[in-house]
Formats: C-alpha cells, structure tokens, sequence
C-alpha cells in the first residue's frame, strides 16, 4: 500500500473569478477522502454543461478516459479500480477542474436503517453504548473513511445528496452509527484494507419509506401513495419519500454490500414484512444493477411493546428473509434486549456479529461461524420433543446458564412453560402438563432473554415449530 498522506478537505484548480462560469459539478459522494471499491467497475458522475468533454484521469489508471454530457447536462464514466491501496488522485475536467485527493481503494458498505442504526456512539438521551469511549478514544483511523448522508425527504428520486466524506477520527466517531463503525473497523482490521461506510438511515421509520414507488405500486396495492401528491403532508413514515430523498442519490456509487438495522416501525404488520422487505433487498439489488448484492441485517431485539400484536412475529419475518433471499444473514439480538429500552446498549456486539456474516459469507474466511443455530425439524417420541438445528456444528450451549423461554403445547394449541436440555447437537424439551406435545416455542413474546447458542457463541432466534395464526 502506498504511502497515506491527508490533504485538506477539498481543492478545486479554479480561481474565485471564475466560478460564475464553472458548469463542472460533481456529487457530495465523489470527493476528497472518498473509497472506492476495489477490483470492480466504479462510476464517476456529475453534471456539466450540455454537450461539453468531461475527462477523467484517475492516477491508479495513469491515462485519461472521455465523455460527453447528455442534452440535460449529466454525464457518467466508468472506471476500473485495482487492488486495496492509495492515496491516489483524481482529476475530473471540463470547463472547470476538480482535483481530488487522498482517495483510498477498498471495501464500501452501505449502512441503512431506523434509529438503532441511527444511534451514535455518543448515545442518544441517557441512552449509551456501551465501550463507546474506546472506539472513540482509537478513532483516529486513515484506512476508515465516513459519510453520512444528510436526513432528506423527497416525493421524486434526487439524484445528489448532502454529505462529505471524512477521515476516521475521534470526534466524527462519536457522531457516526455505532453499528455501522464497529461493522467497518472489524472488518478493516481482519482484512487490512480501506474501508469506506455511507451512513443513510432515519429513526423510526418503516420499511417502505425506503423502497421506490414502482415496487410500492407493482406488489402492494394496500400501501396509498397518493399523499406523495401533497408533498406538504409528507413525513419520514411516508412510502418511498426516504428511498427518493437518500438511497437514490448513492446507487450509482460502487458498493461491495449493504447493512441494515430497522424493523421496529413494521413490528405491528408482520405478515406484510415478509414481502415488504424482501421487495426492499430486490429493489436494491436493481437499482445498483448487482442482482447478488450482500445484505445483511440485524434481528430487533427483545423489548416491552406496548402493542397487542407479538413481536416475535415480526423477528420470525426477518427468520424467514435468510431463508428465502439468497446473500442475505442475520446478526440475532435476542440475548441483548432491554426491557425497558428499544435501543440496546451493546452496539459493539451487533456490529461484530454483522462483520461475521461479511467476513464468512463474502470474504470467504475459513473456520468463522457466522450464524446462531436455527430450527430444523422436530422428532415427538411420548411426551418429548427432540429438537434438531443447523449451525451447530460442535453442539449446542448455555456457557452454564439455566435454558428459559421455552413452552410445549398439545394438540389444544395451549402452551406451558417446558424444560429443556441439551444433548449434543440437539435439545429435548418436555413438560408434566403436555403428554403429547406438539409444538414448541422459543422466547416467543415481545420481551425474552435468550438463552440458546452452539458453541460459537452466536444466538439461536426466538422460533415456533408450528405455524398456527393466533395472533
């Protein structure tokens, strides 16, 4: 890697008398400090005057590539990035030139979500995040590099956003996603390549705020687009107005994948959310032209839901995406809710358990488990049920800790709390009141602790063996 040199924040070869007549414009996205995928093709775009040469010439290519802009003044080049590494330069030219400096080569993620991805290290209101000063006191990190996308709501999809791009630093840390940074240092650290994270995500909003009008109109009749038409009547809740506002801006910026924290606002429709964010994760994947793009999300953790509808539901919705969405993973909370606080203070142990899935799934890096175990099948043999499950490669463990939450029910579909032991690879369940059980629940109620994990120490899901609709 060559040697990192940081240069000041932004330098534009033009005198102030001249910037009446610059027409060159790029977006917030392409700038100084920026990271660009490395190994792949990337997009350098902007706008310009109608008709007019813009040239490229990134210093890793050494030549300089050429385009002419569209009747509406846009213009886009693509690029081949080479392997990890940098500073490197960039110029971009047409009537005016930008010079682009202490641009790195490595992974980019994007890091979207409501407010628990949303939370900074710093907390919200007597709301922390536990070892946050450690990250915060090591922020001073070049090889990771910050942006955050400005909050925007937007009834049409814009094409630009606000936002700069930073080096990793202590101040900027404590005002970054929590998740999202402790996701990009563990990786970067693993890896020992650049890491750039784009921040975009808004405190309790739902999934469909973030999934573009035609998908809303083509597969979900029942969700009413027509206050985009009263555009003063739009809120961060309303469908499609975050996707227009803060994901459209980026897609056309090269990403190795995606991170998504967010559930909360959808946990009272969880029959919906089984489509709904499956929608989200394909539309995504279209809009960055990447079919088989990574996705990666975290489970909602356990919390007192003042809601009539179990939450457990809306956690067995996000079950069923790994199962049906290929290059997707799941980073489970279920041992790390709060009763009485929706945003749970261990963001370290979620950023971790997300930089599993990557490093696992994508990096390819032998003998990491990534996922908890997850239910299988059921065997009844009298008045016990034999629990089998994936991912548990070396057994199943409590690491000494009694197991709870577990409820067994007979063919009357009422449930008891139940026993449960570990057996190896599997775990009978039982209970005096059920002679012959048939169903088994795990921690299925808005607030649990969880207490099952195989051997890596990664959480089991709260689960149901049956599918009764009891809600």
């Amino acid at each position: 890697m060559k040697k990192q040199i940081l240069f000041p924040v932004f330098i534009l070869v033009i005198s102030m008398s001249s910037l009446s007549a610059a027409h060159l414009r790029l977006p917030a996205l392409v700038g100084n400090h920026m990271v660009l995928q490395q190994k792949s093709k990337i997009t350098v775009w902007g706008w310009a005057k109608a008709g007019s040469t813009v040239a490229v010439k990134a210093e890793w290519i050494g030549n300089t590539e050429k385009t002419v802009t569209e009747k509406d003044g846009k213009w886009k080049l693509e690029l081949q990035t080479n392997e990890a590494g940098g500073p490197y330069q960039l110029e971009v030219s047409s009537d005016t030139t930008y010079l682009l400096k202490d641009i790195m080569i490595g992974e980019v993620w994007v890091c979207s979500g409501q407010s628990n991805m949303q939370m900074p290290f710093r907390g919200y209101n007597s709301q922390p995040v536990i070892g946050s000063n450690d990250y915060i006191a090591h922020g001073h990190t070049n090889n990771i590099r910050l942006f955050t996308v400005k909050r925007k709501l937007s009834v049409t999809p814009l094409d630009d956003c606000e936002g700069s791009w930073s080096v990793s630093n202590p101040e900027d840390v404590g005002n970054f996603s929590a998740v999202a940074y402790v996701f990009g240092k563990y990786i970067q650290k693993v890896l020992n390549v650049p890491v750039g994270l784009i921040h975009a995500s808004w405190g309790g909003t739902p999934v469909e705020a973030w999934i573009n009008s035609e998908t809303l109109l083509s597969a979900f009749k029942e969700i009413d687009l027509t206050i985009l038409n009263t555009p003063d009547k739009v809120k961060s809740k309303t469908p499609t107005v975050l996707f227009n506002g803060m994901i459209h801006p980026i897609v056309s910026y090269s990403i190795r994948g995606v991170i998504w924290y967010q559930g909360e606002a959808n946990r009272k429709k969880p029959e919906q959310y089984t489509k709904l964010f499956p929608a989200m994760i394909k539309n995504w994947r279209q809009q960055w032209g990447k079919p088989e793009l990574p996705l990666y999300f975290v489970q909602i953790a356990p919390f007192k839901y003042d809601s009539t509808v179990n939450s457990a539901y809306l956690r067995e919705a996000q079950l069923k995406t790994t199962q049906s969405v290929a290059n997707t993973g799941m980073a489970v909370t279920m041992d790390i809710g709060e009763l009485n606080c929706v945003h749970p203070a261990e963001k370290i142990t979620v950023g971790k358990r997300l930089a599993y899935q990557a490093l696992a799934k994508i990096y390819g890096l032998k003998g990491l488990k990534s996922d908890g175990p997850v239910f299988r099948e059921m065997k009844v043999e009298g008045n016990t049920a034999t629990l089998f499950f994936d991912f548990t490669e070396v057994g199943l463990s409590s690491f000494g800790k009694p197991l709870t939450g577990f409820s067994i029910a007979g063919t009357n579909r009422i449930f008891h709390p139940a026993s449960a032991q570990i057996k190896g690879k599997t775990l009978i369940i039982s209970s005096k009141q059920v002679l012959a059980p048939v169903a088994v629940r795990y921690c299925w109620e808005n607030f649990a602790v969880g207490s099952l994990y195989n051997t890596a120490g990664l959480p089991a899901s709260s689960f149901r063996t049956d599918d009764w609709i009891d809600q």
